[in-house]
């Protein structure tokens, strides 16, 4: 936990003391930490009792201003049946709230209003008609949560001046290099309270499920702890809490997932031609400080990395290589994460600030069978959902097993471009299994033969 104001300032005074022999026990630090507890408005809705397991969760980003022609929420309500049809079960939205315009380069992390939603998206009512109909479905939904900065022309900018970070002349800063985004200060206790009230009234009134956190790493430890706790005494909504973030501590202040930076760093230069293995080692340091359900959230791209870096079919060797890498990401360890538009390998980065593509939905449904398929599976296993992992990853192959009593599943992946001999492993030769995919049966003897970027699901 980082060192409030409050606690440092004490210790400031305590080292000027005149009397430093005898210091006073100063007091518990629980400005900053108490769950805000201001009247929260009338519950929209009744909550939603099928937010699943943080183990179990499938999560399908979208990206309100490409994902429709009509680049609204509306424009997702209408492709509800489409998004349930490949068996995600949570639906995160970007940002939904107004655009600021004073210093803006139109980003939907720019937040005017963190209590309303923006005008180019449509109303409170079109929101809640969404998640209704999520829910409907069975899918809960996540909203993006901005907790760093506002726009320039945010009222707190002139109502609150104190509660931005400024320099020795006091003006108020930007936040690290973004310049359209003024930044939080959060010794501001008051703040604080503010940003966590207006988080958790969206809980009520629009009937949410929970957040994805953007820039996670960059609030304090102890911000979070006091806003998770303040969600967590929501009695009668169970919340699914995302972190963009690898800060080990995340998972200490109550965040279910951390985000899979890493992985996803790692599977580029992999389908590459690096080894294979250098999965095994983020799948062990990923999972720093995580305990019980607590999982890291694994992709192929979202909308940062689409946008710089490109599509996955551009970056991971076309459909046939994204869809081996998505194999993994899928069954090996940790929560899948699909972007909108990844299931039709939309080939067209979507790229800042989201306004100039508009997905194409008509594309290589070939695709999307595919990843229905695999998200079934997923779907009806315990062991890809929650079983140990056991690595046998070459320098070409991801191959691993995952087993839970009763559900035991071997995969078996070649991440390159031309076929590959996979040699079995002693403890696997001579063994029999059913294929997941088309229920074939499968006889592993020393050595198992897969086409370029080929891949088996075997169960037993």
């Amino acid at each position: 936990m980082k060192m409030s104001f409050f606690s440092l300032l004490w210790l400031i005074l305590l080292s000027c003391s005149k009397n430093p022999s005898v210091p006073p026990t100063p007091p518990p630090d629980t400005t900053t930490t108490t769950p805000v507890t201001d009247p929260a408005p009338p519950q929209y809705g009744t909550p939603f009792a099928g937010v699943p397991d943080p183990r179990d969760v499938t999560i399908y980003q979208v990206n309100i201003r490409a994902f429709s022609p009509t680049h609204n929420l509306q424009g997702v309500s209408v492709r509800l049946d489409q998004i349930k049809a490949l068996g995600v079960n949570v639906i995160y939205l970007m940002p939904v709230y107004p655009v600021g315009t004073l210093n803006s380069v139109n980003s939907p992390y720019c937040i005017r209003n963190f209590d309303t939603v923006g005008s180019e998206y449509g109303s409170l009512a079109d929101l809640r008609a969404l998640v209704d109909g999520a829910h409907s479905r069975g899918m809960a939904v996540i909203l993006d949560w901005v907790v760093n900065q506002t726009s320039w022309d945010h009222p707190w900018i002139t109502q609150h001046p104190d509660w931005y970070v400024k320099d020795a002349n006091g003006n108020i800063q930007h936040l690290s290099t973004y310049t359209d985004v003024a930044a939080l200060n959060f010794t501001s206790t008051a703040m604080r309270s503010a940003m966590i009230a207006s988080m958790r009234s969206w809980v009520y009134k629009a009937n949410l499920d929970g957040f994805r956190c953007d820039f996670a790493d960059n609030a304090p430890v102890d911000f979070w702890q006091q806003a998770i706790d303040t969600l967590r005494h929501i009695g009668t909504h169970k919340l699914l809490l995302l972190a963009e973030g690898t800060r080990a501590a995340n998972y200490s202040a109550g965040f279910d997932y951390n985000f899979g930076f890493a992985y996803y760093g790692d599977l580029k230069p992999i389908i590459n031609g690096s080894p294979v293995t250098g999965i095994d080692n983020v799948n062990t340091s990923e999972y720093t400080g995580a305990t019980g359900t607590q999982q890291i959230v694994r992709y192929l791209t979202n909308h940062d990395v689409d946008g710089s870096d490109g599509s996955p079919v551009t970056l991971l060797g076309g459909i046939p290589g994204s869809m081996a890498a998505f194999v993994v990401t899928a069954c090996m360890k940790g929560i899948p994460f699909i972007y909108n538009g990844t299931e039709v390998a939309f080939p067209t980065a979507i790229t800042f600030p989201f306004t100039s593509v508009t997905i194409d939905w008509s594309i290589n449904p070939n695709v999307t069978a595919e990843y229905t398929r695999l998200i079934a599976f997923r779907n009806g296993s315990t062991a890809i959902r929650r079983g140990s992992l056991t690595s046998y990853d070459n320098n070409d192959i991801a191959a691993f097993t995952k087993t839970a009593p009763g559900d035991t599943v071997l995969v078996l992946v070649n991440l390159r471009a031309t076929p590959m001999s996979y040699p079995i492993p002693a403890t696997l030769q001579n063994t029999n299994w059913t294929d997941a995919l088309d229920g074939s049966t499968q006889a592993l003897n020393t050595s198992y033969l897969l086409p370029a970027y080929g891949y088996r699901i075997l169960h037993k």
